[in-house]
């Protein structure tokens, strides 16, 4: 999934590692999300918005996604 999480934190200073101990992960998995290598659950996307003060659908960009959602891939099965 696309984000903008590197630009988010650097915005405003915060290290991977500071911003994981923010929300609760390490800092590997901040930057799996910011290289796109991990999508984080919903629970954690929404605790980093609260980090920036904005909406999960200003730092994670769904609509940019080039990587197939489950229920796209289900309903293909279908």
């Amino acid at each position: 999934m696309k984000n903008k999480l590197k630009e988010y934190r650097e915005a405003v200073g915060l290290t991977q590692e500071q911003l994981g101990e923010l929300v609760g992960v390490s800092r590997q998995a901040i930057n799996s999300i910011e290289t796109e290598k991990y999508e984080p659950s919903i629970w954690l996307a929404y605790d980093i918005s609260r980090v920036f003060h904005c909406s999960i659908e200003e730092v994670f960009l769904f609509e940019q996604s080039e990587r197939k959602s489950r229920a796209e891939l289900s309903r293909r099965a279908i």
